[in-house]
């Protein structure tokens, strides 16, 4: 009996050093070429316009006016009908829209990026206390591909909230790709040999012949269940991306509120040749207050396109592949874009995406 029990002690030895070894540490690389303000007491990542807010604008009349283009199927499947209006070529990246916050954007000198990929639900615990009580769910999951994972030169994540960054989705892009990351980020990663490489705000670093650069977004990190009580707030950044090729720049705004901070990117960089603004998570009668200093409604996102001298808006967050996250449907962010946008006026060329369609 002993020398089972003595023999079974070593089995579970070698297990454990096994697993262990299965285990490949990240390598990570951080790049800040300018310090990113923090709070003097707490040390906190806070943002670049810190403080109240006023907006240019704010709907409250027909916001959300039915529209003959947005088109609904019994299952509340719900499809953008006007197709896309570009007339002429603009710019010479490829866009497509995955759902959410996640695009695959190809440049004209080859690479292919991939922007906060949630591929299934949310990590635990929050998958788990969603199914608990009937929570939102997608009516659509986003799907990755053989092809979309091995050809996926880097893997932009704006910040990690839940409907932004999945831990196990990370096991399933692998190694390959490299990761761009906001600061203090990479804790977050499990552990799979991943090149990771965090960027403070105005930082830069070359993929290919592309130039990718964090740049400021108006936003708050949390990875806890209830925002703004934890101790871990805001001990990680969140990013907006800018993308250069070939004199060409694309910026994926992350989750963001409308502040200064989009003059300050137009200033530094010019004008956007396109933007990708989020649009469906925001303050309503229904959210809290403090839900629009942190999110954009549609109308922000129309302003903020002025800031950055758009020459290309494409609004997500909106969809089928969305969670609701503070709005009144699926299309309802959407809705009140359109009608915002036939109001309010904008230089910019508007194009809409349904999940999975490419521009």
């Amino acid at each position: 009996m002993q020398r089972i029990k003595g023999l079974a002690t070593v089995i579970v030895f070698a297990l454990l050093i096994l697993a262990l070894a299965g285990c490949s540490a990240n390598s990570v690389t951080t790049i800040e070429e300018k310090s990113q303000p923090t709070n003097e007491e707490t040390r906190r990542f806070q943002n670049l316009d810190a403080g109240e807010k006023s907006y240019p604008l704010t709907c409250k009349q027909d916001c959300y006016k039915p529209r003959n283009d947005i088109q609904c199927d019994d299952n509340d499947i719900c499809q953008y009908t006007g197709g896309n209006k570009l007339s002429h070529e603009m710019t010479d990246f490829s866009v497509k829209w995955l759902g959410h916050a996640a695009f695959v954007i190809k440049t004209s000198t080859g690479e292919t990026f991939l922007t906060d990929p949630v591929f299934d639900d949310f990590d635990w615990p929050i998958n788990w206390l969603f199914s608990l009580d009937g929570g939102d769910q997608r009516e659509m999951n986003v799907e990755p591909t053989p092809e979309l994972i091995a050809t996926t030169d880097a893997v932009l994540y704006s910040h990690l909230h839940y409907d932004h960054f999945n831990k196990s989705d990370i096991e399933t892009i692998g190694r390959k790709s490299e990761y761009l990351v906001p600061l203090n980020m990479a804790d977050h990663f499990p552990s799979i040999g991943a090149n990771i490489t965090e960027l403070g705000w105005f930082s830069s670093k070359k993929i290919g012949q592309s130039l990718i650069t964090a740049v400021p977004a108006h936003h708050f990190s949390s990875r806890t269940l209830v925002p703004f009580i934890y101790e871990d707030n805001n001990k990680d950044s969140w990013s907006a991306w800018l993308i250069e090729s070939k004199g060409e720049t694309l910026l994926f705004a992350g989750d963001t509120g409308y502040s200064e901070h989009f003059k300050i990117i137009n200033e530094r960089y010019g004008d956007i040749d396109v933007c990708l603004l989020p649009i469906a998570s925001y303050y309503s009668e229904e959210s809290p207050e403090w839900y629009r200093y942190v999110h954009m409604t549609p109308e922000d996102a129309l302003a903020a396109a002025d800031d950055l001298n758009c020459k290309i808006i494409i609004p997500w967050g909106y969809g089928n592949a969305s969670w609701g996250l503070g709005d009144l449907s699926s299309h309802s962010a959407l809705t009140r874009f359109l009608n915002m946008a036939e109001r309010m006026g904008t230089s910019a060329e508007i194009e809409i995406l349904n999940e999975g369609e490419s521009l």
